[in-house]
């Protein structure tokens, strides 16, 4: 098997599973009951795992601390969306407090 064949079979095989998992939630729907403490815990999961999703790409870049402009630059975001703001408006704030940081000197 060459490697192009080998990549081709794992994207297949990959793209199989991914469908079937996404079948089995509206195929199970109604036949299988979570206790509330497992319906608890994955909601806390979730926001677990988006909050981890948040701080690496807030916080990293290339292995390493990304500098303080990218960390403020959410911080602003975070706090107009929690505020309310339009969506654009909270994307070219949180892009131009980062890109006035970084043009300041600020890593």
């Amino acid at each position: 098997m060459t490697s192009t064949t080998g990549t081709v079979a794992v994207i297949l095989v990959l793209a199989v599973g991914t469908y079937a998992f996404r079948l089995v939630g509206p195929a199970l729907h109604g036949r299988v009951v979570l206790p509330a403490r497992v319906r608890e815990l994955l909601a806390a999961g979730a926001v677990v795992l988006l909050v981890a999703l948040l701080a690496t790409g807030a916080l990293t870049e290339g292995g390493g601390f990304a500098g303080w402009a990218r960390p403020a630059g959410v911080l602003v975001g975070g706090v107009l969306a929690w505020r309310g703001a339009p969506f654009p408006v909270v994307v070219l704030a949180a892009a131009g407090s980062a890109a006035l940081l970084r043009a300041l000197g600020v890593a």
